[in-house]
């Protein structure tokens, strides 16, 4: 019982329960998953006034956008027509991999003299005098 309620009123963890009936009613098909467990659906058939299919993600765990790779991101906005399981996008020697952005967790940088690492600020050159009130 606690894990239906939790899908109807804890959208953000798991699909809405408008995306399970569609689901559910066959008007989507799964193209793939990425490294991070999201999955990727296209919607069946009709198309929007556009010319496009609907697409989507159903993110496992968190709904944030910055962990969607670039390659599925292409695929999402009509960037690109394939998605990345039938027609990978070649990476260059110099790309870095994917890593969502973490600004706001426990995980986010820190350096020396942040306030949330409680250490010391690193000395500065002496160009820098710090203000302080008569």
């Amino acid at each position: 019982m606690l894990g239906f309620l939790s899908k109807i009123f804890v959208w953000w963890k798991d699909a809405t329960p408008g995306t399970f009936l569609t689901l559910a009613n066959r008007k989507a098909k799964k193209v793939g998953e990425d490294e991070y467990g999201n999955k990727y659906f296209e919607e069946s058939g009709q198309t929007q006034p556009d010319g496009h299919k609907r697409r989507w993600v159903i993110y496992n765990g968190y709904a944030d956008a910055s962990r969607v790779p670039s390659e599925w991101h292409g695929w999402l906005h009509h960037t690109f027509d394939e998605p990345p399981t039938e027609a990978p996008l070649h990476r260059q020697s110099w790309e870095k991999d994917h890593h969502p952005n973490l600004t706001g967790t426990v995980y986010a940088y820190r350096p020396t003299g942040s306030l949330a690492k409680n250490e010391a600020r690193q000395s500065a050159s002496g160009d820098y005098e710090a203000w302080t009130p008569e």
